[in-house]
């Protein structure tokens, strides 16, 4: 007779080895924060273009250009485009903001050449828009997209392109229709010289300590502008930085007048400065100029007649 023992029953009790205690029982919760076991439900929010990142929806407008011709006659790929361009600044960029930051992406860069060619010498242009955020194509907060610029001609050319891209698709519908120089007569004449002027009066006054720009984030680091050809458009006069600003010695002023209140009046033989405060408006600086003096050379004289009239003001 064969008699086998098991291990276990040879070992005493107190030897065995102790068991972990079992898991609490989970607590009564209510309805509303009782969470179901995986998987999880998810919630997931419809798409929409305002949620798409700026660069992806850039793309998205460029892709809505023509690449090749129509067809019937008179649909060449260029007067497709034309009428992409006039659906872009009627009706798409009216949509949203990411639409309006998109498509005057693409509008300003089309009739930039053609807005340059047509500034008067001596004067010069830089409708680059001047941003005070450090904001990134990239981003997806579109809170922080600039859409109102400090650059003042970039007004100016955002009326031009309006009427421009108007002007080129009736023209294409028809050969009846002549372009009218007055549209762009008042533009040019008056209107560009006059919020270039202000720019430069910006630019320098900011330099000089006289002229104050409120900023947002990052500061803002003016160069010079460029004087060397009259009608050769300027980019990059200002760089975005939060170091530099500290590398440049500026004067001390404790008075300076903020930018926004500053306004400009324009003839060919004079200059004025006028200043905004409580609703009311006063000419504070009046120069005379030439008719083919420089814009460069008349703001470098405002300004320096701006820093007498705040030292006299504030004595």
């Amino acid at each position: 007779m064969v008699v086998i023992l098991s291990e276990k029953d040879m070992l005493p009790p107190d030897s065995l080895p102790q068991l972990l205690p079992p898991p609490p029982p989970y607590p009564a919760s209510s309805s509303s924060s009782l969470v179901s076991p995986p998987p999880f439900p998810g919630r997931r929010t419809h798409a929409r273009f305002s949620s798409l990142p700026s660069h992806i929806l850039l793309y998205i407008v460029h892709q809505t250009m023509p690449q090749s011709d129509g067809v019937y006659d008179g649909e060449g790929k260029v007067e497709l485009q034309r009428k992409v361009l006039y659906w872009m600044t009627l009706s798409l960029r009216l949509v949203n903001r990411s639409f309006y930051i998109a498509c005057m992406h693409v509008l300003r860069s089309t009739y930039l050449p053609a807005y340059s060619s047509m500034i008067k010498p001596p004067y010069s242009s830089d409708p680059f828009p001047f941003s005070t955020s450090g904001y990134s194509p990239y981003s997806s907060n579109k809170l922080t997209a600039p859409i109102n610029s400090e650059q003042r001609e970039t007004q100016v050319l955002d009326l031009f392109l309006s009427v421009k891209v108007r002007e080129d698709v009736w023209a294409d519908d028809t050969e009846l229709h002549l372009e009218r120089e007055e549209s762009f007569k008042d533009l040019f004449d008056m209107m560009q010289p006059r919020s270039r002027l202000e720019d430069l009066i910006r630019s320098y006054g900011v330099q000089a300590g006289v002229v104050s720009v409120s900023t947002r984030g990052n500061s803002v680091v003016c160069s010079s502008p460029s004087s060397a050809s009259p009608s050769r458009t300027t980019f990059g006069a200002c760089i975005t930085s939060s170091s530099s600003a500290s590398q440049q010695p500026k004067p001390k002023r404790s008075h300076k007048l903020p930018f926004n209140s500053l306004s400009v009046t324009f003839s060919p033989r004079s200059v004025g400065l006028v200043h905004s405060s409580k609703g009311v408006k006063r000419t504070i600086v009046q120069v005379n100029r030439e008719r083919d003096e420089k814009l460069e050379v008349s703001a470098k004289r405002i300004v320096k007649e701006l820093g007498q009239w705040l030292e006299e003001a504030h004595s």
